[in-house]
C-alpha cells in the first residue's frame, strides 16, 4: 500500500505538466519546424501567397511601364521582396532563425508632398490592354503594398511561433515604406494629389487634444 500514489498524486501526475513545455496532439513535445497551430498555418499560406501575387503582377507591370523611374522601383521593390520571401518560406518550413534575417528597405524618392487638387479628367475603366499606363500601374502597385503590410500586420496577431511572428511582424514596416515610396511617386506625377483642409480647420484640429502628466509612478 505503501507503494501505491494516492488519487490525488495521480490526478497530478497526469494532469501537471510545466507550462513551458510545448505538446502536440500526441502529447510529445513539438519539434521547432511543427510548433504552429493551425490557424497559423493558414495565415502563414496566404501571406507567402500573397506575396508571389505580388511579385508575378510587378512582372506584368514592367512590361507595360514607360517611366524609367517607375520601372527602377518596381525591380528594387521586386529584388526586395523576392528576398523576403525567401526568409519566410524558410522560417516557415523550419521553425528557426532563417539563414537571412529581414532586411529594412530603404527608398530613394524625397519626403516631399505637394499638395492641393489640380482639376484633371474623370476616371474609367480601361477599354483595352493599350490603354495601360504609368498611372493606372503606379496605383496597382499601391495597391498590392498596401494590401500585404495590412495582411502581415493581422497575421503577426495570430502567430504562435516566435521566429515566424517576428519575420512577419518585421516585415510590415517595409511593405509601408514601399507603399509610401509609390504614393510619393504617383504625387510628384500628380496621379495621386493630397487635398487639405482651410488653415483655420486645420489648426483647429491640431489643438483639439493636449497632453496629460505621466502617471505611471504615482503611487495608488
Amino acid at each position: 500500500m505503501q507503494n501505491q500514489p494516492t488519487s490525488q498524486g495521480q490526478n497530478m501526475n497526469q494532469n501537471q505538466m510545466p507550462p513551458t513545455m510545448n505538446m502536440n496532439t500526441q502529447g510529445t513535445q513539438a519539434t521547432p519546424n511543427t510548433n504552429h497551430g493551425g490557424h497559423e498555418l493558414f495565415d502563414a499560406h496566404e501571406v507567402i501567397a500573397g506575396i508571389i501575387s505580388m511579385l508575378d503582377q510587378y512582372q506584368m507591370y514592367e512590361q507595360h511601364i514607360q517611366d524609367p523611374a517607375l520601372k527602377d522601383i518596381v525591380k528594387r521593390q521586386t529584388t526586395f521582396v523576392t528576398q523576403m520571401y525567401n526568409t519566410i518560406v524558410e522560417s516557415f518550413r523550419t521553425g528557426q532563425k532563417p539563414s537571412v534575417s529581414t532586411q529594412v528597405y530603404k527608398m530613394t524618392q524625397t519626403h516631399d508632398v505637394v499638395y492641393g487638387i489640380t482639376p484633371s479628367q474623370p476616371k474609367k475603366p480601361n477599354q483595352s490592354v493599350n490603354e495601360l499606363a504609368d498611372k493606372g500601374l503606379s496605383a496597382y502597385m499601391l495597391g498590392q503594398t498596401k494590401g500585404l503590410a495590412t495582411l502581415l500586420a493581422m497575421t503577426a496577431l495570430e502567430m504562435t511561433n516566435p521566429v515566424l511572428r517576428r519575420v512577419i511582424a518585421d516585415s510590415v514596416p517595409n511593405f509601408i515604406e514601399m507603399s509610401y515610396e509609390i504614393f510619393l511617386y504617383q504625387n510628384k506625377h500628380g496621379y495621386y494629389q493630397v487635398p487639405q483642409l482651410a488653415m483655420q480647420d486645420m489648426n483647429a484640429m491640431l489643438q483639439s487634444y493636449t497632453t496629460v502628466p505621466n502617471q505611471g509612478n504615482m503611487t495608488h
